[in-house]
Formats: C-alpha cells, sequence, structure tokens
C-alpha cells in the first residue's frame, strides 16, 4: 500500500512537472514576441540563454518517466500517461526551440513594421492562448475544449499565409523582409507543436488517438 502511494505521488509529480515546464515555455513565447522590437537587444540574449533551463526540464522528464517504467512496471493506463509525457515534453522544448530562434532574429534585425508586428504578436497571443486553455483542459478533462485548441490552430496558420503572402518590403529592406517572414514561420510551427500536445492530451484521456477518432 505504502508502495503504491509513492508511487502515485511520483506520477502525480510527474505531471506537474508538465505543468511547469508548460509555464516555463508560455513566457518564453511571450517574451520571443516581445524582443523583435525591443531596441536593447541584452532581452533577446537572455531568452536565448534561458533555453538551457528548458532543455535541462526536459531532460529531468524523460529520467522520471525512464525511471517509473524501469521500476514499477506501470498498468497499461499509467503506461499512457507516461508515454504521452515523453512527447509533450519533447513538443514543449521545441516550443523553447522556436522561440530561442525568433530572439535569435532580434540579434539580426528590429522589427518595428505596425503591419507585420501587430501580426506576429497576435500569433504568439493565440499560441499562449492555446496553451493556458490547454492547462485547464487537462486538469479538468474537458475533452471537448481539447478538441477545440486543436482546431484553433488553423488561426495562426491563416495569419502566417497573410504574412508570408506580404510583398511589400519593410523598411524598404529586403533582408528584414525574410527575416520577419521567418519569424511568422517560427510561431506557425509553434502553433503546429501546441496542436500536437493536445492530440498527446487527447490520447492520455480517453485511449484513443486523435486523428483515428476524426477521420
Amino acid at each position: 500500500m505504502v508502495i503504491r502511494e509513492k508511487y502515485e505521488g511520483e506520477l502525480k509529480a510527474l505531471i506537474e512537472d508538465l505543468f511547469e515546464l508548460g509555464k516555463e515555455v508560455y513566457n518564453m513565447i511571450e517574451q520571443s514576441v516581445s524582443v523583435l522590437s525591443d531596441e536593447d537587444k541584452k532581452n533577446a540574449r537572455a531568452l536565448i540563454d534561458y533555453d538551457s533551463k528548458i532543455n535541462k526540464m526536459e531532460y529531468d522528464i524523460n529520467e522520471k518517466v525512464v525511471m517509473l517504467i524501469t521500476k514499477q512496471q506501470p498498468m497499461a493506463t499509467d503506461l499512457r500517461v507516461m508515454i504521452s509525457a515523453l512527447k509533450i515534453a519533447s513538443e514543449l522544448e521545441r516550443i523553447a526551440d522556436n522561440s530561442t530562434n525568433i530572439a535569435q532574429i532580434r540579434k539580426r534585425v528590429i522589427i518595428t513594421d505596425y503591419f507585420i508586428l501587430t501580426r506576429l504578436k497576435t500569433m504568439g497571443k493565440l499560441a499562449m492562448l492555446m496553451l493556458k486553455d490547454l492547462e485547464n483542459a487537462i486538469r479538468n478533462k474537458d475533452i471537448l475544449l481539447i478538441k477545440e485548441i486543436i482546431e484553433r490552430d488553423t488561426d495562426i496558420d491563416d495569419l502566417y499565409r497573410e504574412i508570408s503572402n506580404t510583398t511589400y518590403l519593410i523598411d524598404d529592406d529586403p533582408f528584414i523582409s525574410t527575416q520577419a517572414h521567418l519569424a511568422a514561420r517560427y510561431l506557425e510551427r509553434i502553433g503546429d507543436h501546441i496542436k500536437n500536445i493536445s492530440e498527446s492530451c487527447y490520447y492520455y484521456i480517453t485511449g484513443e488517438h486523435y486523428e483515428s477518432i476524426e477521420k
């Protein structure tokens, strides 16, 4: 009985570690869009340096999963949680990488164009809202909300297409324009990763793969 209670506590701690990683990544998305128009590059540099913490958090989650699987020989339901945890941690780490890539863009150029910047910030806010709502959906096991979050990725895709199809040159500079389009691409990828996380959460809660259910 004591062993089982310890095991359940370790499983809950694993899930809370995922929530904590999600919060850190949420902040990185917010900061990555903010630094694009910063006069000073120091915030961009700080965000790039912070990525190492995210890598460590993902590594620790992976180690905990391996430890739980090898020592506890989990049942099918718990194993599903652990496999989902590995996938979710990996997707969150990739979101952090894309946020870092956006900060790298700020080291090369500053983006102040109102049309582009407004849309980039909107993409970031949509991604952040998806992550925030996903936390609530997981805690409440709200399947309908998870499905809605998955569908919301199309809003980010639409903004990406609007930016990538923009033909005018920002400040008459093709390099700045290219970098702005690259930032939009990274944000579009962030949306894709959150969609993937949502699908893993769907599997974690229901035991069904989202794509096979929807087709």
